[in-house]
């Protein structure tokens, strides 16, 4: 009976969350639901904006809008599911529905690394080579590229999702996190996953070494032009419009450093701690990029700011 027992397949999971920690519950539930309608609401206002003021009919302002609909599809994937873990005394989920919220934030979390890469490509052209920016970043060519971030996202998510779910999981099913989380899933798979940590490995190569080589060196090339321009005015729009993404590069990929790259506890004690820490890093992380990125491109672009007030009063003070 004990040997049944042990190698019966898993048909769902327990997602752990903060139960070990009941009075943090209540406390996060309603921080995170704030943090979530900022979210939607900010994204949501850039969103708007882009398609309703024809002065931001720009490649520049497309991608942003694609931005901001990322944000609110990745965290959309996980959110809900955060909240009623915090409310809900038994925190399970089933087989096939940890499969799709893995997928939908992988594939989020993919696109986001490329389209980054395609905003600082853009603004390469556009400060580096202005005269050739409307031929080069044409609408035939920003569509496809926007476009292709999103394909290139699903695609790798699709092989990472259907190589760790079709593992076979038995006994233990309690995932120490908030979400199906894939390196948190993986931890319980009771065989190789040797092929899933070299698939792994090469698309964190693909999506995030290659996109962060991409941009430094897009900056670099972009950091010159501007220093290159005699008047302190003249480079003060381009440096404007480079501060917002540039910004939102470093919060995204910082906060991916800091996450991974930081030394793991030795201390038995310590290392209880230090996973409540991961997980609400992890937690936060996918919070607070989506949370500032609106507010960044906000108060850093000029061309927004306008628009937004534009529309606000157009509806606060219609004619």
């Amino acid at each position: 009976m004990v040997s049944s027992n042990l190698t019966s397949p898993v048909m769902g999971f327990i997602l752990l969350g903060l139960s070990a920690h009941p009075k943090l519950e209540r406390t996060f539930f309603v921080l995170i639901l704030l943090m979530y309608l900022v979210i939607l609401l900010g994204n949501g206002v850039l969103i708007l904006v882009t398609i309703l003021d024809s002065r931001l009919h720009t490649p520049m302002y497309f991608f942003l809008g694609n931005l901001s609909f990322l944000d609110i599809c990745y965290t959309t994937s996980s959110v809900p599911l955060i909240l009623d873990s915090f409310l809900t005394p038994r925190k399970t989920i089933s087989f096939s529905a940890c499969a799709v919220q893995m997928f939908l934030s992988f594939a989020m979390g993919a696109t986001e690394c490329v389209l980054l890469s395609m905003m600082a490509f853009d603004r390469y052209v556009a400060i580096c080579n202005p005269l050739r920016y409307p031929k080069v970043m044409s609408t035939a060519t920003s569509v496809p590229m926007a476009a292709s971030s999103w394909v290139a996202g699903r695609l790798t998510a699709m092989v990472q999702t259907s190589l760790a779910m079709r593992l076979p999981f038995c006994g233990d099913n309690i995932i120490n996190h908030f979400t199906c989380e894939i390196l948190a899933v993986l931890k319980l798979a009771c065989a190789d996953i040797s092929v899933n940590v070299i698939s792994m490995g090469v698309a964190n190569v693909i999506f995030l070494g290659v996109p962060v080589l991409f941009i430094s060196f897009s900056y670099v090339f972009i950091l010159a032009t501007i220093l290159r321009i005699p008047s302190v005015e003249g480079r003060k729009k381009p440096f404007s419009t480079c501060s917002a993404h540039l910004t939102v590069v470093v919060i995204f990929y910082g906060t991916i450093l800091f996450m991974y790259g930081k030394p793991k506890s030795k201390d038995p004690l310590g290392a209880d701690k230090q996973v409540l820490a991961d997980k609400l890093i992890s937690l936060f992380y996918g919070m607070v990029t989506p949370m500032l990125n609106p507010i960044i491109y906000s108060l850093r672009n000029k061309d927004v700011k306008a628009a937004v007030r534009s529309l606000v009063f157009q509806k606060c003070f219609p004619q």
